[in-house]
């Protein structure tokens, strides 16, 4: 299986290559991310527990989605086939913002991102991929801030930054 390739990219999220996702996780260079938040018409956002296989952050709670753009897709596209792929339902969805991160990993691997941040609606239980999630569940915002802070190693390192840049922005859109 030819790895997944991952578009390094500058400052301002423009191209400057391509490169295979371990090796860029592993120099911490920049590339092109995105995360899927779905809410409901509760307010709540669908949270994925990663699968137990993956190979970092296995069985720690996360957005609804997350990955990378391939070359020649935009971010809309790239946030529906994703989330497919690992959540199994398609929505619309709309860029909220986008900012850059830098999260490293007790294996040595970091996140270095320039991520794209989606937002969908949805009400109907997903159809999830159990080689990417191990389980789901819909969660309060207020209820994911304040557990965030009594149990921060139940969740991702890139979760708890993507959510702190998310969160200002629920009252700003009335998401």
């Amino acid at each position: 299986m030819i790895e997944e390739q991952v578009i390094l990219v500058n400052e301002q999220d423009e191209p400057v290559g391509t490169m295979g996702k371990q090796e860029a996780h592993e120099k911490a260079l920049l590339h092109r991310a995105f995360s899927v938040f779905i809410l409901n018409d509760k307010n709540e956002i669908m949270l994925q527990q990663r699968a137990a296989e993956k190979y970092h952050s296995p069985l720690l709670w996360a957005n609804t989605c997350c990955s990378h753009q391939r070359v020649g897709e935009t971010n809309i596209q790239a946030g529906k086939r994703r989330l497919n792929e690992e959540m199994g339902f398609e929505v619309a969805l709309k860029e909220v913002f986008h900012f850059i991160y830098k999260a490293p990993f007790d294996n040595g691997l970091t996140e270095h991102e320039f991520d794209h941040v989606m937002v969908g609606y949805y009400n109907e239980d997903p159809n999830i991929n159990p080689e990417e999630v191990e389980a789901w569940k819909w969660m309060e915002i207020e209820a994911i801030k304040k557990d965030m802070e009594v149990n921060p190693q139940m969740y991702t390192a890139w979760f708890k930054i993507i959510f702190a840049e998310f969160y200002p922005h629920i009252e700003a859109h009335k998401i």
